[in-house]
């Protein structure tokens, strides 16, 4: 499952370095201190939504736990790839359009992930029904960790003035 997750996001996240930026007037200077906490953030959030689903899936679902394994797999892939759109830009997701080849990666290496994990190619099989919860878990944590992201950014950088779509050390780097 770990070689799976890599080789699906390795797809994905080559296609970062075509995305739509906005360009910044002067190289951009990294503020580690932001960056760090930042990411900081978001990891203690999608930690705390990855133990969430294995809770649904053990306490409430009362699932196996091989087909909790495979639950797991998925979101991790799913939320992953989510969080792309997440950290590409410093205001909310929607704040600049993804490039189409971005999408079509992320959808596209989602879609192969989402077949592995229904139809239990290489592990237990969770379903249709499991895989669109998984989904809908994945989407709602995607909004929180946007919000999640943006408070961040406020308390982080104060003075920053309120940009909707500033670029982020993530797609400074890539150009």
């Amino acid at each position: 499952m770990i070689v799976l997750l890599a080789l699906l996001n390795d797809g994905a996240i080559l296609s970062i370095a075509y995305d739509n930026v906005r360009t910044s007037p002067k190289p951009e200077a990294w503020n580690m201190r932001r960056v760090l906490g930042i990411s900081t953030i978001l990891g203690l959030v999608g930690v705390i939504a990855t133990f969430g689903l294995f809770y649904i899936g053990e306490r409430v679902l009362e699932l196996d736990r091989s087909v909790i394994q495979t639950l797991m797999y998925l979101k991790l892939s799913v939320a992953g790839h989510l969080n792309i759109f997440v950290t590409r830009t410093r205001g909310p997701f929607w704040s600049i359009a993804p490039a189409p080849i971005l999408l079509i990666a992320v959808f596209g290496t989602q879609t192969v992930a989402t077949i592995i994990a229904v139809y239990g190619l290489l592990m237990p099989a969770i379903g249709w029904e499991l895989a669109l919860l998984v989904w809908g878990y994945a989407l709602v944590w995607f909004l929180i960790n946007d919000r999640v992201k943006l408070l961040g950014y406020r308390i982080l950088d104060p003075e920053a003035e309120p940009i909707l779509a500033q670029r982020t050390p993530v797609t400074a780097a890539v150009r």
